[in-house]
């Protein structure tokens, strides 16, 4: 069984690397589990003929495809750069993924809803709105994986963090190291998910042979306040975080106010309890203080 890994120097290909190279994924249907990752300097997801080379050269049984454009704010001005890789990227992989018959598993976000949902958690059957060109770029390349393949597994996460820099937390933390105090938003809420996290069921949902489209995210909401609160005081950091609208920002990109999802399906489906995300958060943070 062999996994091909797309943006596998990214944070969360960082997070496979690591469970596959650490001998912590199970042989999958009794077979065991060979992996290749590999990042942009390899193979451009965007052009096909890459692709195909490169599907070609490994042959591989499940494709894992963590490689996006994810930088919000600029993909407002720079749509096309989104584009390739969210839209016409993951149409190239799940073209190469029909043509060798392999499984697709690919990674979507909560900014495929537009935050105007009030009474609940959205869920998988809740009709997507972006609000910003991000969230189309990613909505449409789910629409082509679903017209160009059926064995595929589309994962929708949120307010992801792991090792690395592109995630809110690092930049948190740098923030306080350079200024007396902090303006964070109140009015901006979703669920803090770990890399850990989705690694742990994704391997879980392979093993089961899950298919379709499914919210995974740890369990219950935040706002990005109580988000930065909680780091600061696990992390003792003892910096005034002051609570604003998100709205004296200013920034390029609309994002949802409410884009909080249910991990409910996937946790049913695999006969899981999903960690809330302080818990996860706590111990994420504890592991990391001790290495």
């Amino acid at each position: 069984m062999r996994y091909l890994i797309f943006g596998a120097k990214g944070q969360l290909g960082r997070e496979f690397v690591k469970w596959l190279s650490g001998g912590l994924v199970e042989s999958l249907k009794g077979k065991t589990v060979e992996w290749i990752g590999v990042g942009r300097e390899e193979c451009d997801i965007s052009d096909l003929n890459q692709v195909l080379e490169l599907f070609e050269s490994t042959k591989p049984n499940v494709v894992v495809n963590c490689a996006a454009y994810n930088l919000v704010d600029k993909a407002e001005e720079d749509y096309v750069s989104a584009v390739k890789v969210n839209s016409v990227g993951v149409r190239n992989l799940a073209f190469a993924c029909n043509r060798y018959r392999a499984f697709l598993v690919h990674y979507s976000t909560d900014y495929v809803f537009d935050g105007k949902k009030e009474n609940a958690l959205y869920i998988e059957d809740d009709k997507p709105n972006p609000l910003n060109e991000y969230g189309k770029s990613k909505l449409i390349g789910e629409e082509f994986i679903k017209e160009e393949i059926d064995n595929f597994l589309i994962l929708r996460v949120s307010w992801v963090y792991g090792e690395g820099r592109q995630n809110f937390i690092y930049k948190l933390l740098k923030w306080a190291e350079n200024n007396d105090y902090l303006k964070i938003s109140y009015d901006e809420i979703s669920v803090p998910t770990s890399t850990r996290t989705i690694v742990d069921v994704t391997l879980k949902a392979l093993k089961e042979g899950l298919e379709g489209l499914y919210h995974l995210t740890n369990s219950g909401y935040a706002s990005r306040y109580e988000w930065a609160k909680k780091v600061f005081k696990i992390k003792k950091v003892n910096k005034f975080i002051y609570p604003v609208s998100s709205e004296i920002f200013n920034l390029p990109a609309k994002r949802p106010k409410f884009s909080a999802m249910s991990n409910e399906k996937v946790s049913q489906e695999l006969n899981i309890e999903i960690p809330s995300w302080e818990e996860e958060l706590v111990d994420w943070l504890n592991r990391r203080m001790e290495e």
